[in-house]
């Protein structure tokens, strides 16, 4: 009988820093040879003109602090 992942996740707590760090690395590495290409070209694009949106002034970037906050006001939780 497979293991639940809950169970997996309680004994990968239980490494040390260095092994659980490892583990993640590996997990990330084998979940991203499985990624659609052409979601990662779209993906890849996407950031390329957003940056070049940032680079030329055509959109000014918002610290994350008043992200959150901005997040907090909309569903009420200030």
């Amino acid at each position: 009988m497979p293991r639940q992942v809950s169970e997996i996740v309680a004994e990968a707590r239980q490494l040390p820093y260095g092994e659980r760090a490892a583990l993640i690395e590996q997990l990330i590495a084998d979940t991203a040879k499985n990624i659609d290409p052409e979601i990662e070209k779209a993906w890849s694009d996407e950031a390329l003109r957003r940056l070049a949106e940032m680079e030329s002034g055509a959109v000014k970037p918002i610290l994350g602090e008043e992200v959150m906050a901005r997040a907090r006001k909309i569903i009420g939780r200030q």
